[in-house]
């Protein structure tokens, strides 16, 4: 049995789906990497709600979500750009997001860490202002028990005049914190608002302005997050960390290299990918764990054609294409988002999505998952 799949042209193409998922493997603890996934929310489909209105979450199928993540060995990165932070999810909602979620990790033991922001502003800004923001995010997550990963703000993007106001507000903060946090540089092709972040459109320029923050506060870095899609940049900076400072990939094109490191070092991960990867992603690490470096590449290398269609540009509506992957996984009853973000990709993009992670055999019931698919077919008014 065939399902008809439109393609970029205007066409269709018979695609046979796959009839078993991929084998399941016992989970146990990750040893060789700290791995987090970035988890996104799910919406209240029963709620009557616009795309401006505060998000409407349904909160039984969010914290279920996570169970999952954190059942195969994998941390939750919560409230991050994938839970669409800043894209639907406001800081009320993020804030709730964090209390519960950090209270499911304290009952069943999982590894979390949570964004710290400053979406609590929504418009124009100054440094004091965002300071505050800061500081207000950050106890909230402190008080939590969980561990903080500063994000990029873009009001301080907005706000700053050059290098030095990045390095007063992040050393404030640093200094202030109760543990060591994870420090997030997320770049413009997530959200164009983050242009010229730590002070410069040099990329060379602001990597120093970065760097400078991590050196005058080493022992209040537990690590940091990239997030530009240059793999070489990610290396250079991992070689400049201080000692005892880990590197994330936050890099979802080239995470299977970057994971699997060099003679020099390695990245630990934290991605937004490992949402719908989160099994697989799971039984390569393990495999690394064992110093098979070439099985982890075997297993992971060929999940990237997926990453890379889910996050080719606009980047910042890959969540359209991880939840709508949630979905045809069973994790979820319904393909809606929080602020309307379904339509944010196009039926054929769907189409190879559910091809490739199809392929992977990433669905657990690729009878359910097939059966969806042809549901939105129809929906857009594909017989098959």
């Amino acid at each position: 049995m065939t399902i008809q799949l439109p393609d970029f042209k205007g066409g269709f193409r018979a695609y046979e789906p796959r009839k078993e998922p991929l084998a399941a493997t016992p989970a146990t603890p990750l040893t060789s990497r700290t791995v987090f996934s970035a988890a996104h929310v799910v919406a209240d489909p029963f709620a009557d709600s616009t795309p401006d209105s505060p998000a409407a979450v349904d909160w039984d199928a969010t914290l279920a979500f996570r169970r999952h993540l954190w059942s195969h060995g994998l941390g939750v990165a919560e409230a991050m750009d994938t839970a669409q932070r800043g894209m639907g999810l406001d800081w009320a909602g993020a804030a709730e997001l964090i209390r519960r979620s950090a209270a499911e990790a304290k009952s069943v033991g999982g590894l979390i860490a949570c964004g710290v922001g400053t979406d609590q502003l929504t418009g124009p800004a100054t440094l004091d202002e965002v300071r505050a923001a800061y500081e207000e995010q950050l106890a909230l997550v402190e008080e939590s028990g969980a561990q903080a990963i500063l994000m990029a703000s873009r009001a301080l993007a907005a706000a700053a005049k050059g290098p030095e106001d990045y390095l007063e507000i992040y050393g404030h903060l640093l200094r202030q914190s109760a543990e060591p946090v994870v420090l997030h540089w997320l770049g413009p092709m997530f959200d164009p608002a983050l242009e010229g972040y730590w002070g410069s459109s040099d990329l060379d320029a602001a990597t120093d302005t970065f760097l400078e923050v991590i050196a005058a506060h080493p022992d209040k870095v537990d690590g940091i997050k990239v997030s530009l899609l240059e793999a070489q940049r990610e290396i250079d900076i991992r070689r400049r960390l201080p000692q005892g400072v880990r590197c994330y990939t936050g890099d979802d094109f080239n995470y299977p290299e970057l994971i699997a490191g060099d003679e020099e070092g390695f990245s630990h991960a934290l991605l937004g990918i490992f949402d719908p990867l989160g099994p697989l992603a799971a039984e390569a690490v393990r495999v690394l764990d064992t110093g098979d470096a070439k099985g982890f590449r075997e297993l992971l290398d060929p999940t990237v054609e997926l990453s890379r269609h889910l996050f080719q540009a606009p980047t910042r509506f890959y969540k359209t294409g991880v939840v709508f992957l949630a979905w045809l996984a069973g994790h979820q009853s319904h393909f809606t988002m929080v602020g309307g973000l379904q339509s944010a990709r196009s039926l054929p993009h769907f189409a190879r999505a559910y091809e490739l992670a199809d392929g992977l055999g990433l669905f657990p019931d690729p009878k359910l998952a097939e059966e969806r698919m042809k549901n939105l077919l129809s929906l857009y008014g594909v017989t098959q």
